[in-house]
């Protein structure tokens, strides 16, 4: 069977999805999706806390337009609030006070703490670990699942279509339109095709035929752990000022920990590796005197990252109706709201207003050069 659409759009996780809702109300629109749920691989195995400071210049202007959507997101999208205020502390050994005093000259929100306080917050904290403390206060949990689920909605209720179990096999451009082969032999048409894959997006530009960016999917780890006899719900998110380790809150009671581990490797539905758990709880326990006495639940991700970590999004110059929506690395959940109508102006020619400053510096052409 052969259906036709004005755009399709490959990948429903957090990119896919704000994308074609922004896109549905002026297009017709296919979401192809390769699971056989949405946002299977990156969005739902998310940390889920928007950081200001957090990714590189462009990054940070469209993490900071998205804001205000997650605290007062529109009706269509959840019926209250998507972000949860949660303090973020940022641990200097003295190794690592030129990393805290970068993150502070950033202007960002950062601000000097006074250890006494950190350990009022944060009672496990091992004296004499850190010998200085930072503190953001503007940092919230976002509803990761809410986010996603209520874009999927606004897609489909604007006339978009979600196709899962729909893995791509063939992309062909015949007759100034594209066509895209999925599982099972049917095939979607469309004016332009926009590569939200994530992972998997030099695959899908290869399928094509059109070169690969360079993108480096990159495996990061996380562990659930019980923090006992410490009651860590209201605990602020807690971290080395170098980005070594991090633990936050999960599931109230429970404390998520990784190692921030960035191990590159091939697209798939990648799983945790002993070693990094271990090295996280390792690492946590030089800053945090907290017993682990076992490894409640533990979980991988992939966060892909362009070649210069800044994000991808633009026309690919080799071939009409192909653009690229890539390189989020573990910005994309943060970013969401302004990055998808961002890509959407783009597509549509609208003036992108703020969010358009970026344009040049995330133009994936850049690496054609």
């Amino acid at each position: 069977m052969t259906r036709d659409f004005d755009i399709a759009v490959i990948g429903a996780g957090i990119a896919g999805a704000t994308t074609a809702a922004a896109l549905a109300a002026d297009y017709k629109v296919a979401l192809i999706e390769a699971e056989e749920q949405a946002g299977y691989h990156t969005t739902g195995r998310s940390a889920a806390i928007w950081v200001l400071n957090y990714g590189p210049p462009d990054v940070r202007v469209l993490t900071g337009l998205s804001r205000e959507f997650f605290l007062n997101p529109p009706p269509d999208i959840a019926d209250g609030s998507l972000g949860t205020h949660r303090q973020n502390i940022y641990l200097a050994p003295a190794h690592q006070t030129a990393a805290l005093d970068a993150l502070i000259a950033q202007d960002l929100g950062i601000v000097d703490m006074e250890l006494a306080e950190v350990k009022r917050l944060v009672p496990a904290l091992v004296d004499g670990y850190a010998v200085r403390a930072g503190l953001e206060d503007n940092a919230f949990d976002m509803d990761v699942a809410g986010l996603h689920q209520g874009f999927l909605r606004r897609m489909r209720q604007a006339g978009g279509v979600l196709l899962l179990r729909s893995r791509a096999g063939r992309i062909e451009r015949r007759n100034k339109s594209w066509e895209v082969e999925v599982a099972g032999g049917d095939v979607v048409t469309a004016a332009t095709v926009v590569n939200a894959a994530g992972a998997w997006g030099d695959e899908v530009a290869a399928l094509a035929g059109i070169a690969r960016l360079g993108l480096v999917p990159c495996r990061r780890t996380a562990a659930i752990i019980d923090p006992a006899p410490y009651a860590v719900t209201h605990w602020p998110m807690v971290q080395s000022a170098a980005h070594e380790w991090y633990v936050r809150a999960e599931a109230r009671a429970k404390l998520m920990v990784t190692p921030c581990d960035e191990t590159p490797m091939h697209p798939h539905d990648v799983q945790p590796d002993e070693l990094d758990v271990a090295i996280a709880i390792d690492r946590m326990q030089q800053a945090l005197d907290i017993p682990v006495r076992r490894v409640e639940h533990s979980w991988a991700g992939l966060r892909t990252f362009s070649p210069d970590r800044s994000l991808a999004f633009g026309w690919e110059k080799s071939v009409p109706g192909f653009f690229w929506c890539v390189g989020q690395g573990g910005y994309g959940i943060q970013t969401s709201p302004a990055a998808g109508q961002l890509v959407a102006d783009m597509i549509a020619g609208r003036d992108p207003g703020e969010a358009g400053n970026v344009i040049a510096a995330i133009d994936p052409m850049r690496f054609r050069v």
